[in-house]
Parts: structure tokens; C-alpha cells; sequence
């Protein structure tokens, strides 16, 4: 009686013979390649969703691949367990932020184990432990002494809801990343970690990941906002004092009718004169409660305040009226801005809205522009007018005799800028990592001595909701000894950024259980970098910037070897039902727990790696589930059907087949060798499912009676078996062992596809150079003429022999041959 596929069983065993064993536990080891695979670790909010299942199955799929295909593979898991939402959950449940947090870590934690993936549980760490968070307060003191970690008073973003400070990269939209609500901009005393000193780096290594999709990279690059110009003196009137402003259109300066400063510029109000200061002060008023994101907005509507002041434009001599402007912000260039209306839009709707002069610099060669007459700003290339010896050159190529010029005359200096600005750390909340800093009257800023970290975060707190941070409210916390003086002092009572926590994590997964140091060097240079990163691309100037600028830090404090943190990286579209992102405020989320106990575990895999590829949204579907239960048990159905044949099977002779028994066993290494391609190169996931699917209606269609047959139906289904096992891993180790097999499928070696099975399928193209044969590779039936051209290209040997030389012509004949001449 053919034995029922009932998922819980199945699962349940394989996953208790896995951790009983520690399957899954690896060593640094030098006898296989290593391969560090991770995906973006959880936030324990209590519950995993689907975007965790199709994530964590995405990441399973590759560790599984690799660790058939001979490679040591750590895969780690742990939690990104400090922030507001266990914060605010304290305060709605009358509980702790650390005992919802690990109540939560513990339910999540058999979530994922009943997924079966293939994590070292061992390594697992979790970012509010102690034995984390103790280490990254000794790499803030070290950041601290090498003045990468500093302080000082700065506008900030301050989200009214959370109560807490935002960096730039977490204001979306003009709202909290978190909760939506609207921005406001507040003056506080913040940390700051000075990501900037890598600016340029970080921009240079962009050029030097090749594993990134483009997408990230551009909007790293863009972030970082490296431009090229000239920082250019415009002397005030009646003072030997001048405002400097960074332009990188030196190529409009003759153009420049007035000064916009930012409202936060320091010398605002001191440019102010006595009839002017009232307004001046109260525009300033104003702009501070203006969300910063809409000042930047192509659609706000300028508005400013005249100063009362003049400066001079050191290359026409005109004065110009100093403004102050709501669009222009403190932390771009210089915070100074020389306004050239009839060349740029935002200055073009101010100098209208308050009746300034405009003068024309650069002309379009099809159209004479008069200022009178424009409606809008000019800002094409075009040809230099009304700007003395530079007139009828091209305005781009006029840039750089202009710096020239100006440098020259000791007006200005060729300068580089960057839109990336020093990362504030500062968050006025409890659950946290505690900064460890104490101020003291006689001292000032001290470190908290490393013999004296951790800084605690003490367990009896009162959360009211209300005044922000509840440790500024505990003197037990805050008043202390000062370590230098001996004296009364007290403690910094912000704590840091959680994005802090998340950009080291993989590199302590290396060495979770280390005592001695934050990291264990060896381990670390084993491991890392990371080979496969997987993760959302909502991350990409978020922690995706942040780790990348930690890796560096530690780099060069002594700490690691790696210059990037994640070699590859891949990430994954959202889960999408009834058209829109599954959220509970929709009502669309589908449960993973209800969808195991109905289906199994490797159901729920399948149709998430089925369905779309990683990189692509994917569309819930009810009768896709159903779809992915039916075919595994149809391959559960056809190999329990064909036991009998299998275990009496003769072994192998290809040289004895039949031509029915060679086509079956052609289709069997077509697709051992797509499926192969699909996971090594691709990630084609779907499409090599789709080519299992393909080959099972061919193997259960064939009905022989051939003396061989017993032998090829036995390489089909163990090869069905074997290419299923990273997709399905549950079921697949089941059947192997039920095909007489004692080595589980874990520590059993990926197939590899007979050449000489599929030749019907290949060209083999002759490699010439000049005539003469020099290589030789073997293409799929169908290669296109460029791609063999591009193949032959990538060959070694050709590389090497044709460096250096100009190829003069490539001659190619069909299916036979490449030749390639050179001179």
C-alpha cells in the first residue's frame, strides 16, 4: 500500500534530525572554499510574514546549492531586536521592552525552525544582548578617540510621534520611516558619527562591485552627491569680510544679480540690518518649523526676506541684495548660494516673486533670450554672452577656464563638494545601546573608561509616554562619578541609532561567542566578506550605506581585513495580494503558520520561489498554492510507485540503451545542466522549477519495457529528488532515504550532467587565433553568433594571447568555428 505524503511528519522528523545533529554548525576550515550567505536579520516584532518566508527560502535555496556543490557555508540568523516598536509596546502593554522582545524572539524562532532552513543556530546573536552591545560601546570609544564619533548643536529631523531624532535617510516623503507622521525640524545637541571622512570612498567602491544590481549603487552615488565647482568670495559692502558660496555653475557667475543664504546660516542674523531685523528673525522663526524634505521640493513656493545687506560680484562689480531663502539649506556647499535667475528655475521664481534683476549669460543657438520675456529659467548648454573675455566659448568647456580665472585672481578655488552629510546617532529613547560618554562640569566630555563598560541599560524604568527618554528621568542612571576627577557628574542619557546595531552584525556572526575583543580577527578574515547578501532595496542609503562606511571604520582601526562588507547582492520584490503590499491595515496578510499547518512548510517554499522571480514582486495566489502541494505530491506519488523497479535496478550501461531509454535519459541531464545554470548564474529559480515540472510529465509518462529502463528510471527520479532538495528540502530527504540511499541529501554532492547525453544539444566550437587552433568551448544548440563571440572573448587562453593586440576581424563559421585575427 503506496505510503500517504502527510507534510507535518515529514517535516517535523527532518527538522529534529537536523538540529540534533547540528547539520547546519560550521568552522572556519581551509579544505573547502568558504561561502558566507545572509539575509538582512528580523526585527522581533512578534510575528514572521510572508516577505521573512520568501526572503529566508530565497537565501535556503543558495545555502543548500553551495553546500552540495562542496562549499563550507555559514548561514546565521539573528534579531535587530533594539528600537521604538518594543518601546511603544511597553508603554500600550504595562510590560518591559526587553521581556516583549525576547517573548517575541522565542514564538519567531519556532516560526523559522518549522521552515526548515538551513541556519547555524549556534552563531545566533541577538543586538540587545549585553554581549553585543558591550562591544559596540567600546568601538564608539574608539571612534571617539579617533574624532570619527563627535558632538555638536545642529538642526535635526524630530518626529513629534516618536519623540526622537531621524537621520536624513530615515525622512520619507517628509514623514517617519516608522510611523508616517509629519517631520519637524528642532535645534538639539546630537552625536555624530563622521561618515563623511569616507565619502569618497564609499563613492570610488561603488564603481567596484560588480554583484550589485544598478538600481543601489546609483542611489548610493547619489546620495553621496559628489559635484565638481568652485567655492567663490563675494565681498560685502562696506567691510572687509565676505560670504563664500560653492557653485558648480562658475560658468553663470556674470549672470549672479543676488545672494541667497539659508535661513540657518550663522551670520543671518548679523547680516540683518537694524530696519530689517524683525522680519529677518521672524522669517528665521518660520523656516525652522518648515519640514526640511519640503524645502527641498521642486513645487514649494520660494519665499525669503531681504537683510538689509549688499555684497559685490567679485568678477562684474554689481551689488547684489542679500536674501534669506526657505529653499536653501545649511547643509549643502556652503549654506550661501549666488542666485543666477535667468540659468536656474528655483532662483528664476524668487527674483519674479520679488521683482530682482536678471541678466542673461548663456545662448541657445536657435533662440535669443531676453530676460524680459522669459517664463522660465534657461538651462541647456549654449553659448557665453555678457561675460567679458569668456563670450562665444561653449559654456561647459568656459567652466573650467572660469575656476582657472578665479583661482587665478585669488577670487576662489576649484573645490569638490559631496550631499553626504555626517550620520546623527542621537536618539532619545530607552531601549537602546546607552552611549558611553559622562559629562562633567570641571571635565566636560569624558569616555566612560573601557574597564567600566558595559553600560547597563537598568531593567527598573517607568514607561509614561510622555517627556521623551525615560532615562533622563532616573537619577540612579544619570548621576555619577566623573572618572577623571572624581567628582559628581552625569551620563548621556540618549542612546544610538539602531541602524548602529546593524551595521556590524555580520561580522560578529564570524565570532559570536569571542571574549577576549569585539572580533576575532582570524574568524573574521576567514569569512569575510559576505559572498550573498539578500534583502529589500528600501535599505540601499539606509543600512546598506551604514555597514558599508563600519566595514571601512573597522578596517582601519585594526579590526578586519575586508574593504566592503557584501560582495553580491540581491533584492527581493515584495509579496503583493489584491494588488497592493500585504499589511494588516489592508487586511491581505496571509499567515505563514496557517499556511504550514494546511500545506507544509515545503508548499509555502515552493510557491514563493515558483511564482516570481527573487528579484520581481510576487503575487499572492491561492491556486498557486494549491498547485505547489499537488506537485510535490505527485513527486512523493511517483517515486513510491517506482520503489520496487528502483531497488532491483541494474546498474547502468549507456552504451547499452535504447533510443527510447537515451531520449528519457537526455531529459534528465537537460535538466540537471538547466537547473544547474539557473541556480549558479541566475538565481532563475522559477525557471528551473519550471524544468523539474517539465521533466516529471516525461518521466511519468514513460512506460518501457526495456532491459535498461530499470536503470534510467532510477537516474530520473533520484535526480528529480536531488535538484528539488534546496527548493523543498523536507520532503526531498525523505524520498532519498526511501530510494535505499543512507548519506543524506546535505552531505550528498549536486549532480553533474553526462556531456555526452545532451551532445545532441551542444556545439563544440573550435577556438583559432590567426588560423591556428588555440581553445575550444562548448555551446548550447542555438548560441547565438554574438554570444559565442563573447564566450571566446572570456576564454583564458585567448585573453592571454591576444592582449595587447588589435583584432583586426573575427570570422565565424556556423556551429564549426571562431576565428579570430589579430595584428
Amino acid at each position: 500500500m503506496e505510503q500517504k505524503y502527510i507534510p507535518k511528519e515529514v517535516e517535523q522528523k527532518w527538522q529534529s534530525i537536523w538540529e540534533n545533529k547540528k547539520t547546519f554548525k560550521v568552522t572556519a576550515e581551509n579544505e573547502k572554499p568558504k561561502y558566507y550567505l545572509l539575509e538582512m536579520f528580523p526585527y522581533p516584532s512578534g510575528r514572521i510574514h510572508m516577505g521573512h518566508v520568501r526572503n529566508y527560502s530565497i537565501g535556503d535555496v543558495i545555502g543548500r546549492f553551495k553546500r552540495m556543490r562542496g562549499f563550507n557555508v555559514m548561514h546565521p540568523m539573528g534579531w535587530d531586536a533594539f528600537g521604538m516598536p518594543a518601546e511603544n509596546a511597553a508603554i500600550q502593554n504595562n510590560s518591559h521592552p526587553a521581556t516583549w522582545t525576547y517573548e517575541n524572539i522565542d514564538y519567531m524562532r519556532k516560526q523559522i525552525k518549522k521552515m526548515g532552513f538551513s541556519y547555524d543556530w549556534d552563531r545566533e546573536l541577538a543586538t540587545c544582548d549585553v554581549d553585543y552591545y558591550r562591544w559596540e560601546q567600546k568601538l564608539f570609544l574608539e571612534m571617539f578617540a579617533k574624532g570619527l564619533a563627535y558632538k555638536k548643536t545642529s538642526f535635526v529631523n524630530w518626529c513629534p510621534h516618536c519623540e526622537t531624532v531621524l537621520a536624513n535617510e530615515q525622512v520619507e516623503d517628509g514623514g517617519c520611516w516608522r510611523c508616517d507622521t509629519e517631520v519637524k525640524q528642532k535645534e538639539l545637541d546630537q552625536w555624530f558619527f563622521r561618515i563623511t571622512d569616507y565619502a569618497e570612498e564609499l563613492l570610488e567602491n561603488t564603481f567596484k562591485l560588480p554583484g550589485w544590481p544598478e538600481r543601489v549603487l546609483v542611489m548610493q552615488r547619489n546620495w553621496i552627491g559628489k559635484s565638481f565647482g568652485c567655492e567663490i568670495d563675494f565681498p560685502l559692502e562696506n567691510s572687509t569680510e565676505s560670504i563664500r558660496v560653492f557653485t558648480t555653475r562658475q560658468d553663470t557667475v556674470y549672470g549672479a544679480t543676488f545672494m541667497s543664504l539659508a535661513p540657518e546660516h550663522p551670520r543671518a542674523i548679523e547680516l540683518a540690518t537694524a530696519d530689517q531685523k524683525d522680519a529677518v528673525a521672524a522669517f528665521i522663526d518660520k523656516i525652522k518649523k518648515t519640514d526640511r524634505i519640503k524645502r527641498t521640493s521642486d513645487d514649494l513656493e520660494k519665499e525669503g526676506v531681504f537683510t538689509g545687506s549688499y555684497c559685490i560680484n567679485p568678477l562684474t562689480g554689481v551689488k547684489m541684495p542679500v536674501f534669506l531663502a526657505n529653499f536653501v539649506l545649511m547643509d549643502y556647499g556652503t549654506g550661501a548660494v549666488m542666485a543666477v535667475p535667468t540659468h536656474d528655475q528655483r532662483d528664476f521664481e524668487f527674483a519674479r516673486k520679488y521683482d530682482l534683476p536678471m541678466k542673461v549669460v548663456i545662448q541657445p543657438a536657435d533662440v535669443l533670450l531676453d530676460p524680459a520675456g522669459m517664463t522660465e529659467a534657461y538651462t541647456e548648454s549654449g553659448i557665453m554672452v555678457n561675460s567679458d573675455q569668456f563670450d562665444g566659448l561653449e559654456n561647459t568647456s568656459a567652466k573650467g577656464a572660469i575656476a582657472d580665472f578665479l583661482q587665478q585672481k585669488d577670487l576662489g578655488s576649484k573645490t569638490v563638494n559631496y550631499r553626504l552629510r555626517d550620520w546623527g546617532i542621537s536618539r532619545q529613547r530607552y531601549w537602546g545601546n546607552p552611549i558611553p560618554v559622562i559629562y562633567c562640569d570641571k571635565c566636560g566630555v569624558v569616555a566612560v573608561p573601557e574597564k567600566d563598560l558595559p553600560v547597563l541599560l537598568p531593567k527598573n524604568v517607568e514607561f509614561s509616554g510622555e517627556g521623551g527618554s525615560p532615562l533622563a528621568q532616573m537619577e540612579s542612571f544619570v548621576n555619577c562619578i566623573c572618572p577623571t576627577c572624581g567628582k559628581p557628574a552625569r551620563r548621556e542619557t540618549d542612546t544610538m541609532d539602531t541602524f548602529v546595531q546593524s551595521s556590524w552584525y555580520f561580522l560578529r556572526y564570524c565570532c559570536p561567542d569571542f571574549k577576549e575583543d569585539i572580533l576575532d580577527r582570524k574568524s573574521v578574515d576567514y569569512w569575510m566578506s559576505v559572498d550573498q547578501y539578500i534583502g529589500g532595496i528600501e535599505h540601499a542609503v539606509l543600512h546598506l550605506l551604514y555597514a558599508r562606511f563600519f566595514t571601512k571604520v573597522m578596517r582601519d582601526l585594526g579590526y578586519i581585513s575586508a574593504d566592503e562588507p557584501f560582495m553580491n547582492l540581491l533584492t527581493q520584490g515584495m509579496v503583493i495580494k489584491d494588488g497592493a503590499k500585504m499589511s494588516k491595515s489592508k487586511g491581505n496578510v496571509v499567515d505563514p503558520d496557517a499556511l504550514i499547518s494546511k500545506y507544509g512548510a515545503d508548499t509555502a517554499r515552493l510557491f514563493s520561489l515558483f511564482a516570481a522571480p527573487p528579484e520581481k514582486d510576487l503575487d499572492w495566489n491561492d491556486q498557486g498554492v494549491e498547485g505547489s502541494f499537488r506537485f510535490l505530491n505527485r513527486i512523493w506519488k511517483l517515486v513510491n510507485e517506482h520503489l520496487e523497479l528502483v531497488r532491483k535496478a541494474s546498474p547502468l550501461d549507456v552504451n547499452l540503451l535504447s533510443e527510447e531509454e537515451r531520449v528519457l535519459r537526455r531529459s534528465v541531464h537537460k535538466t540537471i545542466r538547466k537547473v544547474t545554470e539557473d541556480l549558479e548564474e541566475s538565481f532563475h529559480f522559477n525557471t528551473a522549477i519550471a524544468s523539474v515540472m517539465e521533466l516529471l510529465n516525461i518521466v511519468q509518462s514513460a512506460k518501457l519495457a526495456t532491459p535498461q529502463f530499470s536503470g534510467v528510471m532510477k537516474e530520473a527520479l533520484e535526480s528529480i529528488v536531488m535538484l528539488m532538495s534546496p527548493f523543498v528540502p523536507h520532503v526531498t530527504e525523505e524520498l532519498w532515504f526511501s530510494l535505499g540511499h543512507q548519506t543524506p541529501l546535505t552531505q550528498t554532492p549536486w549532480p553533474e550532467y553526462d556531456k555526452s547525453a545532451v551532445i545532441d544539444d551542444e556545439l563544440l566550437v573550435v577556438i583559432q587565433v590567426n588560423g591556428k587552433l588555440r581553445s575550444k568551448i562548448t555551446v548550447p544548440a542555438g548560441t547565438s553568433e554574438d554570444n559565442i563571440k563573447e564566450l571566446a572573448m572570456k576564454d583564458e587562453k585567448i585573453i592571454q594571447l591576444i592582449a595587447g593586440n588589435t583584432i583586426r576581424k573575427i570570422i565565424y563559421v556556423p556551429g564549426k568555428l571562431l576565428n579570430i585575427v589579430v595584428g
